[in-house]
């Protein structure tokens, strides 16, 4: 079973849980702070790993009007500064070969979006950063072909992999989970990584953009703890109704500390008795 250091963090699947949570993307850098800032207090109160989450940009919105993010020069700037100030590591998306090289200079993981698992080019440049990577399984993908794309990092002698479950397309703008898939990624030997929010948007389900059922994803969240991975992603905002994108699934902030206690005990209690898997 693969571990995969992150700063001062060790990410498994056998490993007290990491919580990975921030706001979808980076609005300012105060703002990002302020949300850093609580969640880590949140997870040291429970006892939780935590890895800050933001992004520069968002490249892949529903229309040309969404709103995209700080940028890349400014976003980064801001991650680095949230990074050090609140002593955690950070996780951020890449969105082409040209930028993983330079996220990773400054974030400890970069993050592959479920649209591009599949991108050769991508995901050999990204390995060959040498930083953790983080992939999105596709929303088109089987459990069981995430190992092509651990192959494709591997060949760049770069082992420092997460896998994430989000969803699978299940007819138009819905997407359902199969818990399965949690341990079916965990043969691969690599942590795996649930993402409650994503699992329960509804892409491009508000024609412009896309919707969502926030109130299943701490449902979500406590099914991933209870079945046992190496890690929750989520995301968290003050006051996600006026979010510049993902507010429908995302998790009130003040919502955060109970839910990630909660996802602790049932952590413990997996991890007790884990499953042959």
């Amino acid at each position: 079973m693969q571990h995969v250091s992150v700063g001062d963090l060790t990410i498994g699947n056998d490993r007290p849980l990491t919580i990975i949570a921030g706001p979808c993307q980076l609005e300012s850098e105060d703002h990002a702070q302020m949300i850093a800032g609580k969640m880590k207090e949140a997870c040291d109160a429970a006892g939780a790993a935590y890895v800050f989450k933001a992004s520069y940009d968002k490249a892949n919105r529903t229309s040309l009007d969404g709103k995209r993010g700080m940028g890349i020069d400014a976003g980064l700037k801001a991650l680095q500064s949230v990074g050090r100030a609140n002593g955690v590591p950070v996780i951020t998306d890449v969105h082409s070969e040209a930028q993983c090289a330079i996220a990773a200079e400054v974030a400890d993981i970069i993050q592959i979006p479920a649209f591009l698992c599949r991108q050769t080019d991508m995901l050999l440049a990204a390995g060959n950063t040498g930083a953790a990577i983080n992939v999105k399984k596709g929303q088109f993908l089987a459990p069981w072909e995430m190992e092509n794309i651990c192959t494709k990092i591997e060949s760049t002698g770069n082992r420092r992999i997460l896998l994430t479950e989000r969803g699978t397309t299940f007819g138009y703008n819905t997407l359902v989970v199969d818990m399965r898939s949690l341990p079916q990624m965990a043969t691969t030997g690599y942590p795996v990584v649930m993402d409650a929010t994503h699992s329960v948007q509804q892409p491009g389900g508000r024609g412009g953009s896309s919707g969502g059922q926030r109130e299943f994803a701490p449902v979500m969240a406590r099914a991933a703890a209870a079945v046992g991975v190496g890690a929750i992603f989520m995301e968290t905002h003050q006051d996600p109704d006026n979010a510049p994108c993902d507010g429908p699934n995302m998790i009130y902030l003040d919502q955060m500390p109970a839910l990630i206690d909660t996802l602790m005990s049932f952590d413990r209690l997996s991890k007790a008795s884990p499953l042959p898997f």
